[in-house]
């Protein structure tokens, strides 16, 4: 080889030259399918990702176009999907099963589905790389309307029929779509300039009870009397919400090492994104959002990224959400309920939540937490050694060694071995049925430089062992130079006691046992129409200290709390440095249950204790 050609391979090398040197590229379009054709997609793509097996390192490569994705030819599998409706077998038009070191490179192609299926599925797999490609339906699992005429006795709504196919049932709103059919339930209200969800509206309506009839095609006239006084208002969006949550948009289920990115989820029939048992994710330039070109307010149809059980590190950066019919961002663990110690080294335990039963809660070697339900005070900590399902709501657990003596039946269990480090940097959380980042781990978690309109509160760390039994009490988060823009807790949902909520279920805190520890606020901007800014439970070691506040007057106030920050059992808090520009409504600081010296006011102009502790 002459020395030229040697020089030439070497700058391309050092180039990381894509052509030459790439991994196997294998296209959809070598099996015969063709973008644009409306075949079923399904069989197609299953013969080429057996193909992409026999080639490790291999990108399974789709020329741009729209691809549809019907029932017929898929995998069936039952799957136990936390926070999902147990209807099994779950549909999976794309599974990736076992399957290592591949990209899916939908190269800006439009996946459409059709029906109660499951878009992309990962089962074990590992060293995955997910992009450039969105994810709709033509006809969604919930539906939208515009009002057109508000009266003191009933409204009426215009219904795109071709989008979302209904039905007068028995007086309700019923929807049909492709192999199914689900009556009206809830309603959600959008402003017709700004696609927000109109301000105190939220969940206070629950539309059970409503009367409806068609008064000519796509025109429905919808009566309630119990609540006319909450009638939306006209000119403004609906979305009716229809359906239940069966299958997620995504899903990621004990894999790791996945990386997703430039990837809009437009409509799921559950969770957008859910990830189970898996590790070391990362999601770049994702997106759960309406799908603008089809004039659409809603997006998935409940929460858009949802991690359960996850560990390794969580990465989310420039990613965006809005049109949730729940949150945008859930990361948490599961506890579950202890209704028999059968040994000193065995427990039968119980799923509580319908949401969670099946999981394989937890394997060999992994560590537990014991947690004392009434403080949610954690007892100890032990080792599993087995676990040995009974049916879907029960198990088994066996211990290396005995668990506390003060372990009582009623007690809860936590996984410890399932938890993630996180970070969520430059993302846009818009505005949603909820609230906007539920996080409960206690990893290292970083919340930087993000902007919020959530409806309800922008961030909420919780934890419970009574009723959600989403564990993960927090040991370390840093919520730094983020932007809490107006519509921030506009609406009141559960747990939204202030834009930051901080609010774990303990139906006896004790002041010697917090909850939460080591939780900094620091140098954000929040733009506040109403009272509330920070509400804190059972937390040892609080920081809000240099924070921004503004006075905002788009929306009129309106939530019960008339103090900027209620502090509730905490322990160590420091609020220092914040200024404010107008008149900020939230001044007065309220304390319940506090001891002396557990609040330290320093270098601070704005805020003012109400009471003392």
């Amino acid at each position: 080889m002459t020395n030229s050609k040697l020089w030439i391979i070497s700058i391309l090398l050092l180039l990381n030259y894509p052509v030459l040197f790439a991994n196997q590229i294998i296209s959809v379009a070598d099996f015969g399918l063709k973008p644009d054709s409306r075949v079923n997609s399904v069989p197609y793509v299953r013969k080429a990702l057996e193909a992409c097996r026999k080639q490790p390192g291999s990108t399974l490569f789709f020329p741009k176009g729209r691809y549809d994705f019907w029932p017929q030819y898929t995998v069936e599998r039952e799957y136990f999907e936390s926070n999902t409706t147990d209807n099994n077998p779950k549909t999976l038009a794309v599974l990736l099963d076992s399957l290592h070191n591949f990209t899916l490179d939908g190269n800006g192609s439009s996946f459409v589905m059709h029906g109660r299926m499951q878009p992309i599925t990962l089962d074990h797999c590992s060293d995955i790389n997910l992009k450039g490609f969105t994810i709709d339906w033509d006809i969604p699992l919930t539906s939208q309307a515009k009002v057109l005429k508000v009266t003191p006795d009933y409204f009426e709504i215009e219904i795109n029929t071709h989008e979302s196919p209904y039905i007068i049932e028995n007086n309700n709103l019923v929807f049909v779509g492709e192999g199914w059919k689900s009556k009206l339930w809830s309603i959600m209200e959008f402003t017709s300039d700004t696609h927000l969800v109109a301000p105190n509206t939220g969940d206070r309506i629950g539309w059970r009870n409503y009367h409806a009839e068609e008064v000519s095609p796509g025109i429905v006239r919808l009566s309630d009397p119990s609540v006319a006084a909450f009638y939306p208002k006209e000119g403004n969006w609906l979305v009716l919400r229809h359906n239940e949550r069966d299958h997620a948009g995504i899903f990621l289920y004990h894999s790791q090492r996945i990386n997703l990115e430039q990837i809009d989820v437009y409509h799921s029939c559950g969770l957008g994104i859910l990830s189970q048992y898996s590790q070391d994710l990362s999601f770049n330039k994702v997106r759960v959002v309406p799908n603008a070109s089809k004039n659409r307010i809603l997006s998935g149809h409940d929460d858009g990224f949802h991690f359960m059980g996850c560990g390794g590190f969580i990465r989310i950066e420039e990613c965006e959400w809005a049109g949730l019919m729940d949150d945008p961002v859930n990361i948490h663990g599961t506890c579950v309920r202890i209704v028999e110690i059968l040994s000193p080294t065995r427990i039968k335990c119980k799923f509580m939540h319908e949401q969670s039963q099946g999981m394989e809660w937890g394997r060999k070697n992994e560590k537990v937490g014991f947690i004392e339900n009434q403080s949610m005070r954690t007892l100890g900590t032990g080792t599993m050694t087995s676990f040995e399902p009974l049916n879907k709501s029960e198990f088994i657990v066996e211990f290396q060694a005995p668990v506390p003596n003060s372990l009582k039946v009623g007690a809860a269990l936590e996984n410890l071995s399932c938890t993630a480090d996180v970070e969520i940097r430059n993302s846009f959380f818009g505005s949603c049925r909820a609230r906007g980042l539920l996080v409960s781990t206690p990893g290292k978690v970083i919340i930087e430089n993000n902007i919020f309109e959530s409806s309800g509160s922008a961030i909420l760390i919780a934890g419970d062992a009574n009723q959600w039994y989403e564990s993960g009490a927090v040991k370390d988060v840093l919520i730094r130079n983020n932007t809490f823009r107006y519509p921030c807790m506009s609406s009141v949902y559960q747990f939204c006691e202030a834009v930051i909520s901080i609010f774990p279920e303990i139906p006896k805190p004790d002041i010697r046992y917090p909850f939460h520890s080591n939780i900094r606020i620091e140098n954000n901007k929040f733009y506040l129409f109403d009272y509330p800014i920070l509400y804190a439970k059972s937390v040892d070691g609080l920081s809000f200290v240099n924070n921004t506040l503004i006075r905002d007057t788009t929306y009129q106030p309106f939530h019960y709390r008339k103090d900027g920050i209620t502090l509730d059992a905490c322990r160590k808090v420091i609020i220092s440095g914040n200024r404010a520009e107008g008149n900020v409504l939230g001044k007065t600081i309220r304390l319940h249950d506090m001891k002396p010296g557990d609040l330290k006011l320093r270098n601070e102009s704005f805020f003012q204790l109400r009471n003392k502790p």
